[in-house]
C-alpha cells in the first residue's frame, strides 16, 4: 500500500477481502490468454462481492452507491476485468433494490442460486447500427409474439461477461402493429444464443465483452420488464445513472492506484549506477509523484463523496454533478498513468511489466456509455439553461 493525502475511510460493512491478491496474480495471464476469469469471479462470490447490492427484502445486504463505488476501486486495483463484470450484476441487484420490477418468483430464484454460486447479470443493449443507447435511438433487436410468449432475434455489441452470463437482459423492440420496446429476461444457456464477434481490444481483455446474436430465441411472456411505446420515454436518461457513473469511476480510479503502486515500488528500488541512490529521492520522481498523488486523491475525494450524497439522498447532488465526477475521474486516472509510464521509459511498456496492462486497462475508462461529449453538454445545458442571477444592488457608492 502507498501514502495518501488521506486515505479512504473503512466502510464497516465492507467484507474482509482477504484473498483478493489472488485476483492481481491472476490478472495478468487472464490479460495474456483474454479467457473468462472464472477463477477470479469465484474469489470475488466468495467474499461476498456479486451479491453485495441485493436488497435486504431479499435476504442481501443492500449495499448503496458509496459501498459500491469502494468494492469496486478494491476490484478495480486488483483485475478491473473482474471489476466490470462484477458491476454488471451489482447494478442489476441495485437496481431491483431500489425498484422492484423484475417477476417476483424469477428473481426470487436468482436471488437464492447468486448466494449459492457465481451468478453473472448483464444488460445487452449496443447494437452493431444503433452503437450505444446513449446517444438516443431504439433497437433493431426484434422481438415476435408467439403462441407462448416471445421469440427474440437481434445481435448486440460489448457485452461484458458474455461467456459466463446467467442473465441477458436484452434490449429490444416488438413487431407488434405499435412497436413497444423493453428488457428481455435471457437465461444465458438459452437455445439459439451465439457469440459471434470476438472481444479483441486494447484493455480489459478478460472482461469477455464479446458480440452476441440471438436467434429465435424464446423467451417467456411474463419475462419482460419495463416495456412501453416507442418514443423519447424509451430512450436512455444519461441524467439518471449516478449510481453506476460514480462506481464505474471508482473502478478505474483503482486501476490508476494500482499503476500508482507500482510506479513507487520502481522508484523505491531502481538504484542506477551512476547515481548510486534509488530514483527515488530524486526530484524528478518526487515532483512526479506528487502529482499523481494530487491527481487521484482529488479524483477519489469527488467521487466518494458524490456516492456518499447519492446514498443518503442528498437533493442537494445533482446528476450533472455525477457526470461532472466521472469525467474529471476518468481524466485524473488516465493522466496519472500516462505520468508514470512517461517517467519511466521504456521499462512501463514491457509486456512483463503490470504497468503497461494498467496502461492499456485506464484507456477504457472513458469509453464507457455515457462518453465525455455527452456528459459535457448534458452539463453544459443544465447551465445555461438556469436563470442568471441578478447582480446584486450596491448602496452608499456612486462608483
Amino acid at each position: 500500500m502507498t501514502d495518501r493525502i488521506a486515505d479512504l475511510p473503512d466502510l464497516p460493512d465492507l467484507p474482509d477481502l482477504p484473498d483478493l491478491p489472488d485476483l492481481a496474480e491472476l490478472a495478468a495471464e487472464y490479460d495474456r490468454s483474454a479467457a473468462f476469469p472464472a477463477a477470479s469471479l469465484r474469489i470475488a462470490h466468495e467474499a461476498g462481492l456479486l451479491t453485495a447490492t441485493i436488497g435486504e427484502r431479499y435476504g442481501g445486504r443492500g449495499a448503496g452507491v458509496e459501498e459500491t463505488a469502494r468494492i469496486l476501486h478494491t476490484l478495480g486495483r486488483s483485475d478491473p476485468s473482474v471489476a466490470l463484470i462484477t458491476a454488471m450484476t451489482l447494478t442489476t441487484h441495485a437496481r431491483q433494490a431500489a425498484a422492484p420490477h423484475w417477476p417476483e418468483e424469477l428473481y426470487a430464484r436468482v436471488v437464492k442460486e447468486s448466494f449459492e454460486r457465481p451468478v453473472l447479470i448483464n444488460h445487452a443493449r449496443v447494437e452493431p447500427d444503433l452503437g450505444s443507447p446513449a446517444r438516443g435511438g431504439l433497437p433493431a433487436t426484434l422481438a415476435r409474439r408467439t403462441a407462448d410468449g416471445w421469440s427474440l432475434s437481434g445481435t448486440k455489441r460489448f457485452v461484458t461477461g458474455a461467456e459466463g452470463l446467467d442473465w441477458f437482459l436484452v434490449w429490444a423492440s416488438t413487431d407488434e402493429p405499435e412497436p413497444r420496446v423493453g428488457t428481455f429476461l435471457v437465461p444465458g444457456g438459452s437455445t439459439g444464443i451465439e457469440i459471434t464477434g470476438r472481444w479483441d481490444q486494447l484493455g480489459l481483455r478478460a472482461s469477455g465483452s464479446h458480440d452476441v446474436t440471438f436467434r429465435d430465441v424464446a423467451v417467456p411472456y411474463e419475462h419482460v420488464v419495463g416495456i412501453g411505446p416507442h418514443g423519447p420515454a424509451a430512450e436512455q436518461d444519461n441524467r439518471a445513472g449516478a449510481a453506476i457513473h460514480l462506481p464505474l469511476a471508482a473502478l478505474y480510479l483503482g486501476v490508476a492506484r494500482a499503476a500508482q503502486d507500482f510506479f513507487h515500488t520502481f522508484a523505491r528500488t531502481r538504484v542506477p549506477a551512476n547515481l548510486g541512490r534509488p530514483v527515488a529521492r530524486t526530484e524528478r520522481f518526487r515532483r512526479t509523484a506528487g502529482e499523481i498523488e494530487v491527481l487521484l486523491a482529488a479524483a477519489e475525494q469527488l467521487v466518494f463523496d458524490g456516492a456518499a450524497k447519492v446514498g443518503a439522498g442528498d437533493s442537494s447532488y445533482s446528476p450533472e454533478q455525477a457526470l461532472g465526477a466521472r469525467v474529471l475521474a476518468d481524466r485524473h486516472g488516465v493522466r496519472a498513468v500516462e505520468l508514470a509510464v512517461r517517467l519511466l521509459g521504456n521499462p512501463a511498456l514491457a509486456r512483463g511489466n503490470p504497468l503497461e496492462r494498467h496502461f492499456r486497462d485506464i484507456q477504457c475508462a472513458p469509453v464507457h456509455a455515457p462518453q465525455e461529449d455527452i456528459s459535457l453538454l448534458a452539463i453544459g445545458t443544465k447551465v445555461l439553461d438556469e436563470p442568471v442571477a441578478a447582480a446584486p444592488e450596491t448602496k452608499g457608492s456612486d462608483r
